[in-house]
């Protein structure tokens, strides 16, 4: 693939696990400064890692959430907890990968990340109410 290929794959591919809002929220505060590390998200990061067939989406989505975790990157773990849904992750699955943190990246972690994991869910519940 070209640079052109590989963005265009990995927008379809954002937005598909993303979801349009949070990309086209991410496209409109695009500027001179940041607009080549978004390229670069959408090139490399969706692109190149996520549109390989070595895994599925929803085992890639199952360990970005643990590295979220283990990095302590709360608002990266928030995207991806409410984005693993369009990848077919249960709630449970979630939870016994947090649970797997616990062990591999400390209890502080975990605990944090399920408390997050929680509200996120909550917040998720809530907009899709009636």
């Amino acid at each position: 693939m070209n640079d052109k290929e590989r963005f265009e794959k990995g927008m379809a591919v954002r937005r598909e696990v993303l979801g349009d809002a949070y990309v086209d929220r991410a496209q409109a505060i695009k500027n001179s400064w940041n607009a080549e590390f978004q390229d670069l998200i959408t090139r490399y990061a969706w692109g190149e890692i996520w549109t390989r067939p070595g895994l599925p989406r929803h085992t890639r989505s199952l360990m970005t959430i643990c590295m979220m975790v283990a990095l302590n990157r709360e608002e990266e773990l928030r995207l991806h907890l409410q984005a693993a849904a369009n990848n077919s992750v249960s709630r449970d699955e979630i939870k016994e990968a947090l649970l797997q943190t616990a062990i591999y990246c400390g209890v502080p972690a975990a605990n944090s990340a399920f408390a997050l994991a929680q509200k996120v869910f909550a917040e998720m519940d809530a907009a899709s109410a009636p």
